[in-house]
């Protein structure tokens, strides 16, 4: 049988690597979900934020100590719709040796357009879209995605305040219509310890130009998790464990009316 063939990444040594912590959180979620497989041609979504760095950077360093046979790809989705300086993702991807797309996109002018109530439910859903798309016509069958442990707890949180309903997105998700597996790597990785990783390696992050990103429900449910940390220090940890060790027996079962 024919040896797999390991497609070499180029990485300037000038670029640090994440720390051994943090590389086996990132490993640890993708072994526990199985997000990744051999053959795998994965997109990150680099936005250019601190998660969407790391998790680039966390991916190569993955392939490089387990050998995989994954190809990988990354793309940004520019929101004004060309305005964004991308000069220094571009830069980043030129080191790393992986091609690299820009898609423009006036997301910002529709959602003033529409006056939209959930400005950031709507955006999430057309930058994801719009990188599937993008993965899909690259020839990619994996998008990887930036949500760390703070994102899984706030909208476990968000869904059980405000619908009653307890639940989160998944680690892997199978996007039926254009045949993409979303993953979701950081799911085990605090917020903070993304931060003091990004300082560490000085790494170069782009300023989020979205007019709403501080006056969200996101935000506020970000500052009222902080607050509860002081009396339940496990919060964000404790929540991830619910989603996944749920018994339908603690449920409550309304029986039917004759």
């Amino acid at each position: 049988m024919q040896e797999p063939i390991i497609l070499k990444i180029r990485i300037d040594k000038d670029i640090p690597e994440p720390s051994k912590g943090f590389i086996r959180k990132f490993g640890r979620a993708l072994g526990d979900f199985q997000m990744i497989n051999e053959g795998d041609t994965i997109m990150a979504g680099l936005s250019g934020g601190k998660d969407s760095i790391i998790m680039l950077l966390s991916l190569i360093e993955i392939r490089k100590r387990i050998k995989a046979d994954f190809e990988l790809k990354a793309c940004t989705v520019d929101i004004t719709g060309g305005d964004n300086d991308l000069d220094k993702m571009d830069e980043l991807c030129k080191k790393l040796g992986i091609d690299y797309f820009v898609e423009n996109h006036q997301v910002l002018e529709i959602i003033r357009k529409r006056n939209e109530r959930s400005p950031c439910s709507l955006c999430s859903n057309m930058r994801r879209g719009i990188l599937c798309n993008s993965a899909k016509a690259r020839g990619c069958n994996v998008l990887a995605l930036g949500h760390n442990l703070d994102d899984v707890a706030e909208t476990a949180l968000l869904n059980l305040f405000r619908t009653g309903r307890f639940k989160c997105f998944k680690p892997v998700t199978w996007l039926s219509r254009t045949q993409i597996r979303v993953i979701r790597p950081l799911i085990y990785i605090e917020e903070s310890h993304i931060e003091s990783e990004i300082e560490r390696m000085a790494l170069p992050v782009i300023k989020n130009k979205c007019p709403y990103d501080s006056n969200t429900k996101r935000q506020t449910m970000k500052h009222d998790i902080e607050k509860l940390k002081d009396s339940v220090p496990d919060i964000k940890l404790n929540i991830q464990k619910a989603l996944t060790r749920y018994d339908i027996d603690d449920l409550w079962d309304i029986p039917e009316k004759d």
